[in-house]
Order: C-alpha cells, then sequence, then structure tokens
C-alpha cells in the first residue's frame, strides 16, 4: 500500500491554516462613527448587527433598570448569548445587504436589540 503523501499534505495545510486563523489578532468592535454618513459610505448589514450584539450589556443594564443589580444584568447578558444566530438571521433575512441610510440602520438596530433583549410593554416614568 502507497503512503498517501498528497492526503497528508493537505491534512498538515488545511491544520496550520485554521492555527493562523486562531492566532490572528481579532478585528476591532466597529466605531459608531463607522455609521455617521451611511449615504456616501453604506455598510454591509453584518456590520451594523455585530454593532447591535456589542450593545448587549448597555440593553441589558437598561432592561433591568436603575438598581445595582449586577446578577441580573449578567443573568440577561447570558440569556441574549444564545440568541444572537437566530436573530441575526432574522434580521438578515428581513433587511437589504447594505445599510444606506440612517432610518434603515435604526430599524436594523432596534430589531436585532428586541430580538436579543426582549421586553416587556411596561412603561416606567
Amino acid at each position: 500500500m502507497k503512503f498517501p503523501i498528497v492526503t497528508v499534505a493537505m491534512v498538515s495545510v488545511a491544520l496550520v491554516y485554521v492555527f493562523w486563523g486562531q492566532t490572528r489578532e481579532q478585528p476591532d468592535s466597529t466605531d459608531p462613527a463607522r455609521f455617521a454618513n451611511l449615504q456616501a459610505n453604506p455598510v454591509k448589514i453584518s456590520e451594523a448587527v455585530d454593532w447591535a450584539i456589542t450593545q448587549v450589556p448597555q440593553i441589558c443594564a437598561q432592561a433591568v433598570g436603575d438598581s445595582d443589580d449586577d446578577d441580573a444584568v449578567a443573568e440577561c447578558i447570558k440569556r441574549a448569548q444564545p440568541r444572537t444566530s437566530s436573530c441575526r438571521r432574522a434580521v438578515y433575512d428581513r433587511f437589504p445587504d447594505y445599510v444606506n441610510s440612517e432610518a434603515l440602520f435604526r430599524d436594523v438596530s432596534i430589531s436585532m436589540m428586541n430580538c436579543l433583549v426582549p421586553q416587556s410593554g411596561i412603561v416606567r416614568p
């Protein structure tokens, strides 16, 4: 039986590629200033969705209220994490591929935030 040199080489290259991808620096989070002039510089919907996901801790703090209950905020964040892929898919299906207006950005971000951290309709004074 002949030694599978080609297969071993291909698997080795694939492993090197995976390890290289793991060691690369993660990209910085999206700067909110990136969304300032969407008509001149439209963004992919994935960038807007990624930004909305980074806002989950602030949304959870707002949803919990003014109390200093860190456990409630942590629980809210923990509940939001498993929803990211389904919320992302729902927003991708509902909106166009590029966000080119403030109104569309607002709709995308609010839809994503409401999906990640659903809040009751109770109005607080």
